[in-house]
């Protein structure tokens, strides 16, 4: 049972310490969108950011042998490690912005897969403040309007509502 532990363990350290640490700006700007996120009322979503995940700058090793595509995070479940990446300080206008990025890998944290994670940060928006009428302009808000619509393209079939979002009221 020791060599068991000790082998997660191993593994764990292996993950967070072959990845960059984030830099004390860029740690201010990740407590910036958990504190959003405690206001806004996703206080299961903020502890779970806050208490437990451990934030890197740049991929691991597991991570580095992915491709990824537009991506503004990573998590290693269940490990809990979250990784942002520059296009999360790039692209993200304000703080709510990185809100909707943070909320999006908490449920990662707890287990989600993509499809659950976009649905959950789209039908949220709003609870959120990340509102069309503020970010419509947004490369975030389009990507992952986009990208919600691809893992859950029934959330967009109300052919009464712009881009058939059925979640605008």
């Amino acid at each position: 049972m020791a060599v068991l532990i000790a082998a997660v363990v191993g593994f764990y350290v292996s993950l967070v310490f072959s990845a960059d640490a984030l830099t004390f700006d860029e740690l201010q700007r990740i407590e910036a969108g958990i504190r959003i996120l405690e206001e806004k009322g996703f206080a299961d979503e903020a502890r779970l950011l806050a208490h437990v995940a451990v934030f890197r700058a740049t991929d691991n090793w597991l991570n580095a042998s992915v491709e990824k595509e537009n991506a503004y995070a990573a998590t290693n479940f269940p490990f809990e490690i979250v990784t942002i990446y520059p296009d999360f300080f790039k692209f993200s206008t304000d703080e709510v912005e990185s809100a909707a990025i943070l909320l999006h890998e908490a449920k990662h944290l707890e287990g989600k897969d993509e499809k659950e994670a976009y649905e959950y940060v789209w039908k949220n928006r709003k609870r959120l403040g990340w509102t069309k009428d503020r970010y419509t302009r947004s490369a975030i808000w389009r990507e992952t309007r986009k990208l919600t619509k691809e893992y859950s393209p029934i959330l967009f079939v109300c052919d009464f509502n712009e881009y058939n979002d059925c979640t605008e009221q």
